[in-house]
């Protein structure tokens, strides 16, 4: 099994965090490997089983495939009538099972009283997000209760806001956050590009929500207007052009109808797919699309979770949606690059060369916009911005809606980032300068004029500051954690939870990398130094250098 950088880094994460924890949840993105990285799991926890978790059929089957390619483990499939081996010589070492298969009935019991949990090391949940619901909560205490040394491991993809509140309550932990900005920063998967298109007529103010989202059935009779899908079958043909696209729609109407426009257009263009059509069907017409010979395929609600095709290179988005998690499946049908194109290589700048010089140097994620009224409809600024501020997605978006073509959203948020990082910088500078005065001034005491003299890390390590998560709020430091701040200068009261975690986390790194501390960065900042890169023994030198020079640089 090979992984991937940073799938080594959260594969070691896990383990660290089930050191303290039995539960803990891991953020990757579609497309970033979350199947290869728990068959390691699986595969370390041996000799002692492991359960898989998900929750529809195609996933079941898409994680036995990858774990037995990636981990060489035999694994049996609970779903259904298919039945494991649970005899004592012919255990397999994974089993992997849909939610609804282990809550259903077996006798008077619930099928998963079939397995002992006490045989089992590991359980693993394939996109966590859904683990907010009472049949996963019935199922973790399953386990948990009857195998106090069981760890349980959450995987997924970006989840919705209004979700970390309470997969925080499910997962005792976040052991690794890697998001889909860091893995096209990092050149595994492709920069995205966002274009935003009005369409006259289009109004979503009066909608009700529920559950979180947009009414389905108040979706579906807007979207299912003819002028409106009239509207979006028009702008995709003009937008796609010969490119290879998925378009995701409100309902099966919507679905078939924007299908026949297409073909009206050019026969043979498109065809539709919903969760009612034939699985021999549905694979037949998915295995033309992947062929090249369907150029378009729009659906209902079927390709939001396991399909997997990276030639795919634009997503209509002809299902508006306020659910952040949603819209990231659906974006992610887009974000890998093309099979084959970056696992050999090793440096992430050559990734991104390779991916820039394809065929499919990028994705693009197009949008309708109308009167969306009080509601807050999710844009791909909003799935790429895990870690980046509101105001710098606000802009972002903003300034994607006045150019009204396609813009490379990916760099427009860091642009944004950046602007709002220096601009804090100046306030924090200005605030330095009067406060510094204001000690010149009142001879204030000394643990003021301590305070003055903290550094600020992001500005020496710059980077931006991360965002305060759902489930970091109400968390506070240790006593250990804040010493380790306190003794490189840094005042750990004064940033949120998320903020210091990230700060120790680069420390951690950079002690790993043997670059310099945070304590050298700011003394050589004085001197003109502003590198975050330098090495610790680079810095070692040059500030021996400008002690030698009666410390003038």
């Amino acid at each position: 099994m090979s992984l991937r950088d940073y799938q080594v880094d959260a594969h070691g994460c896990i383990f660290k965090e089930w050191e303290s924890n039995t539960s803990t949840l891991v953020v990757i993105p579609t497309g970033g490997g979350k199947t290869v990285l728990f068959s390691a799991v699986c595969k370390t926890a041996q000799p002692k089983r492991a359960m898989v978790i998900a929750h529809r059929e195609e996933l079941i089957f898409q994680a036995r495939d990858k774990i037995q390619h990636f981990s060489g483990l035999d694994c049996g499939i609970e779903m259904g009538d298919r039945w494991v081996n649970n005899s004592l010589f012919g255990e397999t070492p994974v089993v992997i099972s849909t939610i609804q298969t282990q809550n259903s009935s077996f006798g008077d019991r619930k099928r998963m009283s079939r397995f002992k949990p006490m045989d089992f090391g590991v359980l693993i949940i394939d996109e966590a997000h859904h683990a907010t619901a009472d049949s996963y909560r019935n199922l973790i205490n399953y386990y948990i209760h009857n195998n106090p040394d069981i760890k349980v491991l959450g995987v997924t993809a970006t989840p919705d806001r209004s979700d970390e509140m309470a997969l925080g309550q499910v997962f005792q932990s976040v052991a690794f956050d890697y998001e889909i900005l860091d893995a096209i920063h990092d050149g595994w998967l492709v920069p995205v590009d966002q274009q935003f298109v009005a369409i006259e007529g289009l109004d979503f103010s009066e909608m009700r929500t529920t559950a979180g989202d947009l009414n389905g059935a108040d979706l579906a009779a807007v979207m299912e207007s003819e002028k409106n899908m009239h509207g979006v079958a028009a702008s995709a043909i003009e937008i796609i052009g010969n490119k290879r696209a998925i378009v995701f729609t409100a309902s099966v109407k919507q679905a078939e109808v924007i299908s026949n426009i297409l073909n009206r257009h050019r026969n043979g263009m498109a065809s539709w797919v919903c969760g009612m059509t034939n699985k021999d069907a549905r694979k037949n017409m998915l295995d033309l699309f992947k062929e090249g010979k369907i150029q378009v395929v729009c659906n209902c609600g079927v390709l939001t979770e396991g399909f997997d095709d990276p030639g795919v290179e634009v997503i209509v988005m002809a299902r508006p949606t306020k659910s952040r998690s949603l819209y990231a499946q659906m974006a992610g049908r887009s974000t890998r690059p093309l099979a084959g194109l970056v696992d050999q290589l090793d440096d992430k700048d050559a990734r991104k060369a390779a991916i820039l010089a394809s065929a499919k140097p990028s994705c693009l994620i197009v949008d309708f916009v109308g009167n969306s009224g009080r509601h807050k409809l999710v844009s791909s600024a909003d799935i790429l911005g895990g870690k980046v501020s509101d105001e710098a997605i606000a802009k972002a978006v903003e300034i994607a809606k006045k150019k009204g073509g396609a813009v490379r959203i990916t760099e427009t948020l860091d642009e944004c980032q950046e602007a709002l990082r220096k601009q804090e910088e100046e306030r924090l500078a200005a605030a330095s300068r009067r406060q510094e005065e204001e000690a010149r001034k009142h001879k204030l005491v000394a643990k003021v004029k301590y305070s003055t003299k903290t550094v600020n890390p992001f500005d020496l390590f710059q980077i931006a500051p991360a965002k305060e998560r759902g489930w970091d709020q109400g968390k506070v430091l240790t006593e250990k954690q804040k010493g380790v701040l306190l003794r490189q200068g840094i005042n750990p009261e004064a940033m949120p939870y998320a903020q210091a975690k990230q700060v120790l986390h680069e420390m951690f790194r950079r002690v790993n990398e043997h670059l310099a501390t945070a304590k050298q960065l700011a003394v050589l900042r004085r001197y003109g130094y502003t590198d975050p890169k330098i090495t610790f023994e680079q810095a070692s030198s040059a500030l021996s250098a400008i002690a030698k020079n009666g410390w003038r640089k």
